[in-house]
């Protein structure tokens, strides 16, 4: 290790021989020193072998779903005290999502469309699709008795408008005129009565915020 202390000869001696034996007494040393640590990384769910992580998951009620990959089974088995502990809680369920990389999820409860005891998670495309099977292992394990579950997606984009202002007019005319049906034998001129509907409107949009 870079932190072990160097073994400092004097001038005279840091040469030769003297000098092998004190390297050698370093990496000894260091090769002695990981053999104390090791115990103790053991008792680390990122540092412990496998076989004992598996151990100390059955100790905190963690199991290990098929093909989770060994880093997220250390960082499930690691905050497995304090996601239960946050469990009870709105906010806690969030945190639990966000410690093991899900990201930020919305929960809405009690909403009109469905019955009192669904609670509705909102999550995006990305999330449900990377993180599937473990999302429904977090509801099986932190989700509160007595509730449902649903996913809904949710996916942000953003838009921007422009303002601007537009108008116009429009008139509409048509002619009649009063012809008694028949034959008309001579020639008659009719005057036509002209009408004319007319439409104005206007909108106008606020400037872009």
């Amino acid at each position: 290790m870079a932190d072990f202390p160097r073994i400092k000869l004097p001038v005279w001696m840091n040469r030769g021989e003297p000098l092998k034996l004190a390297n050698a007494a370093c990496k000894f040393w260091l090769i002695a020193r990981d053999w104390l640590n090791w115990p103790l990384k053991q008792i680390d769910a990122e540092t412990c072998h496998e076989s004992l992580l598996n151990v100390i998951a059955y100790g905190r009620d963690i199991n290990r779903f098929s093909g989770e990959p060994i880093a997220l089974f250390r960082k499930r088995v690691k905050y497995a005290f304090i996601n239960a502990k946050d469990s009870g809680s709105v906010a806690g369920f969030a945190e639990i999502f966000k410690r093991l990389g899900i990201g930020e999820i919305t929960q809405l409860e009690r909403q009109p469309a469905y019955e009192w005891d669904v609670i509705i998670i909102r999550v995006t495309d990305s999330q449900i699709a990377e993180n599937n099977t473990l999302m429904m292992s977090l509801i099986r394990q932190y989700g509160r008795t007595c509730r449902r579950y649903i996913f809904e997606v949710i996916n942000n984009k953003t838009m921007s408008l422009c303002g601007g202002m537009f108008g116009g007019e429009t008139a509409f005319y048509h002619a009649k005129s009063n012809v008694v049906t028949g034959h008309i034998k001579t020639l008659t001129k009719v005057a036509p009565s002209t009408k004319k509907t007319q439409v104005t409107y206007s909108a106008s949009l606020g400037d872009k915020k």
